[in-house]
């Protein structure tokens, strides 16, 4: 948590909500239940990016120091829609050392903290008016530790849990049913199909129907599962190329008011490749060419408006691309200590670079080259959370 949630304290409602979940529970029967072993989600980066249905921009970024010191603080930041300067919005009251998932919505964004400081169980913060207050929300479970844990519709809310349940709930992060029970997607005919090994990722169809993402062990398999009554059925794309001959990890699925895009890893080590995926309708995809990676790791990656995709590697390579039918396209290296990127005005980038407690934007120019835009200093009390 910042310095300012620290100095309020924990959220009032939050001794009430540990009772609360003890004793309820949010999931139902499980549908497609199983006495499969759970399918824990999967590792992908929680640092990100993604433009909301307002057309704000928000950004996840881990400041501090160690995290095994337990100075490791997640923080959120949004800049207006209009483009301007970007303002720490990080919701009070609540330890965040274990990181902040988000998902936007039509006039809100909700976030999810992953549990830390003893908590066993993922409060929520709900905000209608781009971070300037908060109301709250619970889960009574943790959430999976990966990017798209959340999904945000028109009045419905997906969450990942990180025991491989995938749940639904209203906008405002309450009345929480299960869509399935830990290990029912991996068990389903279509999850063993794919073999799955991990859930990486939850998301609504502009239609309303739920999905669901996963790695998966079996070459060329797409892991991207839509719900179908009370099963879940394979609704991801047919890759071609070498990209079908290697398991297919999903990285990334986003929902917004038009559709979805992807972003999938094919392969591992030298031979990995990042693709993108779009459809408009859960079922229909339009795929990307195959861009060759190599062994270095995603660090952070994101979404942006019409279908735009981008990847941050460890090697510092960055890589974007624009939509359906656009090819991809290498970035300027971006500065040093880039946590994120985030798409800027116009057809730019913006890097966000974190130091300790300052944060420094450098904005991607017309001529290729990262300028420093502008410096924000966080408030950090390291040490609070020991």
């Amino acid at each position: 948590m910042t310095a300012r949630s620290r100095h309020q304290g924990r959220w009032p409602w939050l001794a009430v909500a540990v009772s609360l979940a003890a004793l309820a529970g949010c999931g139902t029967a499980a549908s497609g239940g199983s006495a499969a072993p759970p399918a824990p989600a999967g590792t992908v980066p929680l640092a990100t990016s993604m433009t909301s249905a307002g057309g704000a921009t928000w950004a996840i970024v881990a400041m501090g120091g160690s995290a095994a010191a337990e100075n490791r603080f997640w923080e959120l930041f949004t800049r207006p829609a209009a483009g301007g300067r970007w303002e720490l919005v990080t919701p009070p009251g609540v330890a965040d050392n274990g990181g902040l998932v988000a998902a936007g919505a039509p006039g809100s964004v909700t976030v999810a903290f992953l549990p830390s400081q003893g908590l066993t169980f993922s409060p929520l913060a709900v905000t209608g008016d781009v971070g300037k207050t908060w109301a709250t929300g619970l889960l009574d479970g943790p959430v999976a530790s990966v990017p798209d844990a959340l999904a945000a519709g028109d009045g419905t809310m997906l969450a990942l849990l990180a025991n491989g349940s995938v749940e639904q709930g209203a906008a405002a992060g309450t009345n929480w049913t299960r869509l399935a029970a830990p290990g029912a997607i991996a068990s389903s005919a279509a999850g063993r199909r794919c073999q799955v090994t991990g859930l990486t990722a939850v998301a609504d169809t502009p239609s309303g129907t739920p999905l669901a993402a996963a790695s998966c062990a079996r070459p060329g398999t797409v892991g991207i599962f839509a719900r179908s009554g009370d099963t879940w059925q394979a609704a991801g794309p047919v890759l071609t190329g070498s990209p079908a001959t290697r398991p297919v990890t999903v990285l990334r699925l986003t929902g917004t008011a038009t559709g979805d895009t992807a972003l999938l890893q094919a392969g591992t080590g030298s031979a990995a490749s990042l693709l993108a995926a779009w459809t408009s309708d859960g079922s229909q995809w339009t795929v990307s060419s195959s861009l060759a990676v190599g062994s270095a790791q995603v660090t952070a990656s994101g979404a942006g408006p019409d279908g735009a995709a981008w990847a941050l590697l460890a090697d510092g390579r960055a890589y974007a691309i624009s939509g359906p039918a656009a090819p991809w396209r290498q970035l300027p290296a971006p500065p040093q200590a880039t946590a994120t990127l985030a798409p800027g005005p116009g057809d730019t980038f913006e890097a966000l670079s974190a130091t300790g407690g300052t944060l420094t934007v450098y904005r991607l120019s017309s001529a290729g080259t990262w300028t420093k835009f502008q410096t924000l200093a966080v408030p950090i009390q390291y040490g609070s959370s020991s």
